[in-house]
């Protein structure tokens, strides 16, 4: 049957060459009416429906293509693609392959057969080159593949992507300045520290506890989605110094391949440059904050106050100027109240994907607001 098709194609060809050759000895008017038919009766019977992905979109770069160039970098070796490139940037772990110009390789996706095809062209009015990748499949399958095949390609080479780059650890940038050089509220480095859970030293049954809540949280995203909460968790490591707090920070995070964001509170003036701080984070990352019974006075304040009890004046205009001022004063600080909304208000769900971390020598030092839970799970 395929030899037929083949031979019936050709034969089609043929005649559209031939009527070519002709057209010109017939009126403009009837050409064109002529080939609106031709097209329409190909495209009835052409079963192929093709879909082009370009490596650049209105000058920007193309981020579906990144992750179908990651996707099909995974199949072309299970797949055994004969002409394949191999690239390594400074953010990645390791190699990335990728198919190189003319090759095809073939996918299946909930019986849909599919063919994609690598492509490189120059621009007449641009001397470089620009790629592209077309993707082939029976028009039938359009749902299937533009519904659902699309998006777990994406979801595929954003994974393939998010595994293959390296680990950051940032701090936040203590300097005034930080908006005018353009480096962004936190600074970063590769972070590159030997601790696994294989060789963290605790009860084993604990340990297991820890990684089976880690496994649980990265595969919540529906859970958490249907019951309405924000996609995150709290962990608070307290004990003396020197007994792996730290050390368990790091195994987590390579467990995870999570970034971490180690924050400073006392670099942090008030609870506004908390909040942008906190939208300078990113998804599937750690936000660490170490030993915060000493980073500010936040946590034990409210236990002062009540036990303090200031004798009533008489004046009631001092009263006045003095809650004013003490609110001023507070407007301009951080507060413990800031502190809450950054791990639990609206603006902790600007990203998914987090846990956020506390370390403390002394728990009961520690507000019980700050550590009950939703907050420290």
């Amino acid at each position: 049957m395929g030899a037929s098709l083949t031979e019936a194609w050709s034969k089609l060809a043929g005649v559209m060459f031939i009527w070519g050759t002709i057209q010109q000895f017939f009126p403009y008017e009837l050409c064109y009416r002529i080939n609106s038919l031709w097209h329409r009766v190909e495209n009835y019977f052409y079963p192929y429906v093709k879909i082009t992905i370009d490596e650049f979109s209105n000058g920007k770069s193309n981020e579906i293509y990144r992750h179908v160039d990651s996707y099909l970098g995974t199949k072309s070796v299970d797949k055994d693609a004969k002409f394949l490139k191999v690239e390594k940037s400074e953010e990645n772990k390791c190699f990335a392959v990728s198919l190189d110009e003319g090759e095809e390789i073939a996918d299946e996706f909930q019986g849909a057969k599919l063919s994609w095809r690598s492509h490189k062209e120059t621009l007449s009015d641009d001397s470089t080159s620009h790629r592209r990748y077309t993707i082939t499949f029976n028009k039938r399958h359009r749902e299937i593949v533009i519904g659902k095949y699309l998006k777990h390609v994406m979801e595929e080479g954003k994974a393939i992507q998010f595994q293959n780059r390296k680990q950051k650890i940032y701090s936040n940038n203590c300097s005034e300045d930080w908006h005018w050089s353009g480096k962004g509220m936190w600074r970063d480095i590769n972070f590159v520290h030997p601790a696994t859970f294989d060789t963290l030293a605790m009860d084993p049954k604990k340990k297991e506890e820890i990684i089976n809540d880690l496994m649980a949280f990265t595969k919540g995203k529906d859970y958490y989605s249907k019951v309405g909460k924000a996609w995150k968790r709290g962990y608070l490591l307290y004990g003396p110094p020197g007994t792996g707090k730290s050390t368990m920070i790091a195994a987590i995070a390579n467990f995870l391949n999570y970034d971490i964001y180690d924050l400073e509170l006392t670099s942090v003036k008030d609870n506004s440059g908390l909040t942008k701080l906190l939208m300078e984070t990113t998804s599937k990352s750690i936000i660490v904050i170490e030993d915060i019974d000493c980073s500010a006075d936040l946590t034990s304040k409210r236990k002062e106050e009540k036990k303090k009890k200031k004798d009533e004046t008489s004046d009631s205009d001092s009263d006045s100027d003095s809650d004013s001022a003490s609110d001023s004063e507070s407007g301009k600080k951080l507060t413990l109240s800031g502190l809450l909304n950054f791990i639990d208000g609206i603006w902790s769900a600007c990203g998914q994907e987090r846990i956020i971390i506390f370390t403390t020598n002394h728990k009961d030092r520690l507000d019980p607001a700050l550590i009950r839970r939703g907050h420290m799970d």
